[in-house]
């Protein structure tokens, strides 16, 4: 498939959502969103849009490429007064294969009267296809889901752009693992993001930092802020001696929500000695944190990954940078799982 729409993305997990010029009309955007991801999909990418033309064209194209369709002979007019410079909001779903399918019997039949309770056109629709067609229009359906892959694939391109690089800032499947300066002066980061790879997750995007101190204050927020816990320990003089100016290595983890609990219970207990073995820390750890304590330190223990969604959302701005925002993409299963390190 042409890469000019969306390269490495498995369409078969992704589905374009096109709420309607009749949805934004009746404010209805946010519930249909909303019933949408009650419904066990994953909804992100969240754009609003004024319909182009040709856009509308795209999105019609089997209708308008129909020539049995005799009852619809003024459909291309009838598209144009239904989208033409009328606001749309796009959304991307994302779920487990045969997404479209489960999506297209959410929203329900295309005529709002003959949708069931609990679709979205049976809960929410108001027109039909009778009065539709009594009044040379289309019908006000309130939202379009992609049929298939490759209708999603298609829809991508018209509605997002081509060339557009598919956003997953979904931060539930996505955690930031960060190896501290003493994994990388072990040389044992390779081994850490072997073994987070090992337990299910995809590796991406490892770039090398060299640590400037406000990454360690914002990354430690909460030892700065509740510092008197430590009255024997100058917090922010023991995050500059650990971090400022040293190398830390950075990854980004993808896996299914619940990402950030796995990843926590693997890499073990931030105490070495009490890490279970079996996690990174308890069996590439050499430190404690009785020995840190009496030298007055943080305690070394390799790596550390994103508690939840919010921390890795902070963790990816705090250590990435806003302009790197582009490197959240869905990683295709052809990409190597640790690309080649650029450093910073």
């Amino acid at each position: 498939m042409s890469g000019t729409v969306a390269d490495g993305v498995d369409f078969d997990r992704w589905a374009v959502i096109l709420c309607k010029p009749d949805a934004v009309a009746r404010g209805l955007t946010s519930r249909i969103l909303e019933m949408v991801s009650s419904a066990g999909f994953t909804v992100t990418g969240r754009m609003d849009v004024i319909a182009e033309p040709w856009q509308a064209h795209v999105a019609y194209r089997d209708m308008l490429a129909d020539t049995g369709r005799r009852d619809m002979r003024d459909l291309p007019a009838y598209i144009d007064v239904a989208y033409a410079g009328k606001p749309v909001t796009l959304a991307l779903a994302h779920g487990e294969p045969g997404i479209h399918a489960r999506l297209r019997q959410l929203i329900g039949h295309t005529d709002p009267t003959r949708a069931v309770a609990g679709t979205i056109r049976g809960d929410l629709g108001d027109d039909s296809l009778a009065v539709a067609r009594k009044e040379c229009r289309l019908v006000r359906n309130l939202v379009h889901t992609s049929d298939d892959p490759e209708g999603a694939r298609r829809e991508y391109g018209t509605w997002y752009g081509p060339g557009r690089r598919l956003q997953i800032n979904d931060f539930d499947r996505c955690s930031v693992v960060l190896c501290k300066p003493d994994a990388v002066s072990r040389g044992l980061v390779d081994a850490i993001l072997d073994r987070i790879a090992a337990a299910g997750a995809t590796i991406a995007n490892r770039i090398d930092v060299t640590v400037q101190p406000w990454q360690a204050h914002v990354h430690y927020w909460d030892l700065l802020v509740d510092a008197d816990y430590f009255p024997d320990r100058d917090i922010p003089t023991c995050l500059d001696d650990t971090y400022a100016g040293k190398q830390v290595t950075l990854a980004l983890a993808y896996g299914e929500p619940g990402i950030h609990g796995r990843l926590r219970q693997l890499i073990g207990h931030f105490d070495p000695t009490r890490a279970a073995a079996g996690t990174i820390r308890g069996d590439l750890g050499n430190d404690s944190l009785d020995a840190a304590l009496a030298q007055k330190r943080l305690v070394h223990n390799l790596v550390h990954t994103s508690d939840d969604a919010d921390a890795a959302r902070r963790d990816f701005g705090t250590w990435y940078g806003a302009r790197r925002r582009g490197l959240l993409t869905v990683p295709s299963a052809d990409v190597p799982l640790q690309p080649t390190r650029t450093h910073c």
